[in-house]
């Protein structure tokens, strides 16, 4: 009885890597180890390099047979110092924190095996490996990756790994190769702010900006958290942690199309038709309308296959948006756009200039009109008399409107005590100075009596 408790308190001390008592890892079973990782290497390099095959001649039969390779020695070894001498292995010590690379030699449903270098293969477990879920799905043996160490040994002798960096890596090398060829990518909403909305992108998140969302989605943004959408990215920096994407080169990819094709249409000083998009305090913005094919339909064809062709054609029409500055909307001072226009209202505008890289349009809706400071000098000459009203009042003055377009500034020293004027009074005024070129004009209050102190 005495000799089979001794020989099972054997079996326990042999049991490798289990002990939670001793943290160095038995020599017996790093041989075992090194020798099977060896034999792993040595089956790599006969699938990289063609087999020696020695021919012999016996009769008139060839038989085939493989050399084998002797130890240098001549005999097995029979240590692990031995065992490293011969073969050329280094073991290699690694430390936390760590970035190595590996050789995967396994992958299984819950762990995955990294061949390092070191004395006993890397495991990737537990919590690393839900989090390179994704990632550990698209690997095979064989594979080379860049492994984060977390323990360099653990109380059973382990060597723990992360694959966060290297799926990380591997994530933004997706994200710059779908940037160079547009492919269009899956992604989750997560949070809206006020600028867009954040999202989940495979292992990193990422940010879809309001503008770059289409038509259906502007009010309703809150409606894509935990839900899926298609995107395009359009911006990868991997250094700044910058990844944008856009919604609406999906969901309007044919509009976008056409717009570049309407913009290579477009020409400065041409007169379109649009409907107002947007109002806001700096301006209104404009959906203008660029007819892609202008095909009219003769008498003479009548079938009714022509005139649908036709018709299809002619509803070909490209759709550019742009904006009207406040300061362009009217040649009179303009306050609030919303007292000028509505979303929704027809207009007819004219183009100042194409901003290539945004691709809008800047536009102009009071340029339809005469600019009514052509000719000043000579409908207004010094010492005219004519009707104004005040438009507004300032500290140093009254603004007085002379026609619409056409505004005078009344000094406050020409302004008799006690006769200050309000906004809307109407009186009579005289011309003192013009300046065309700063659309500046001086006017002076007609007296019936000269005031004291008048100057």
């Amino acid at each position: 009885m005495a000799k089979k408790t001794a020989s099972k308190s054997k079996k326990k001390k042999s049991t490798p890597l289990k002990s939670a008592k001793t943290s160095k890892t038995p020599k017996k079973v790093l041989r075992k180890k090194l020798a099977s990782k060896i034999r792993v290497k040595s089956l790599k390099a006969e699938k990289k390099t063609p087999k020696q095959v020695s021919v012999e001649s016996v009769g008139s039969k060839k038989t085939t047979k493989e050399p084998r390779i002797a130890s240098p020695r001549g005999k097995e070894p029979t240590t692990m110092e031995e065992l490293l001498e011969q073969t050329g292995y280094e073991l290699k010590g690694v430390k936390r924190g760590q970035l190595v690379e590996g050789t995967v030699t396994d992958v299984s449903k819950k762990m995955v095996l990294v061949d390092i270098g070191g004395k006993t293969e890397g495991l990737v477990v537990d919590k690393e490996y839900e989090n390179a879920k994704d990632f550990i799905s698209e690997l095979s043996v064989g594979d080379t990756l860049t492994v984060y160490v977390l323990t360099p040994e653990n109380d059973r002798g382990q060597i723990l790994l992360s694959l966060k960096k290297a799926a990380s890596d591997r994530t933004w090398q997706k994200f710059e190769e779908a940037h160079k060829t547009g492919e269009i990518m899956t992604v989750k909403g997560l949070e809206v702010n006020r600028g867009g909305v954040i999202v989940h992108a495979d292992s990193v998140q990422g940010f879809v900006p309001s503008s770059q969302f289409g038509k259906q989605w502007l009010g309703k943004m809150e409606e894509i958290i935990d839900r899926s959408i298609q995107v395009r990215v359009i911006e990868v920096d991997r250094e700044k942690n910058r990844l944008i994407f856009s919604e609406k080169q999906v969901s309007e990819a044919d509009e976008i199309k056409q717009r570049g094709q309407a913009l290579k249409k477009i020409k400065i000083g041409e007169v379109y038709s649009g409907i107002v998009s947007g109002v806001m305090p700096f301006g209104v913005f404009v959906t203008v309308d660029v007819p892609l094919e202008n095909i009219k339909l003769k008498t003479k064809d009548t079938t009714a296959e022509k005139k649908r062709s036709a018709e299809k054609k002619e509803k070909t029409i490209g759709k550019v948006e742009g904006l009207v500055h406040i300061s362009e909307i009217s040649w009179e001072k303009v306050d609030n756009p919303g007292q000028h226009f509505r979303v929704g209202d027809s207009v007819k505008v004219s183009v100042l200039g194409i901003d290539e890289t945004s691709g809008k349009l800047n536009l102009s809706v009071k340029r339809l009109s005469k600019d009514p400071w052509d000719g000043i000098e000579k409908k207004y000459p010094s010492g005219t008399k004519v009707k104004g009203k005040v438009s507004r009042v300032a500290p140093f003055g009254a603004f007085v409107t002379l026609e619409p377009g056409i505004e005078g500034l009344m000094h406050i020293s020409k302004i008799p005590a006690g006769e200050e004027p309000e906004v809307g009074d109407a009186f009579e005024v005289f011309v003192e100075q013009v300046d065309p070129e700063h659309r500046r004009m001086s006017l002076g209050k007609v007296l019936t009596e000269v005031p004291v102190g008048y100057k």
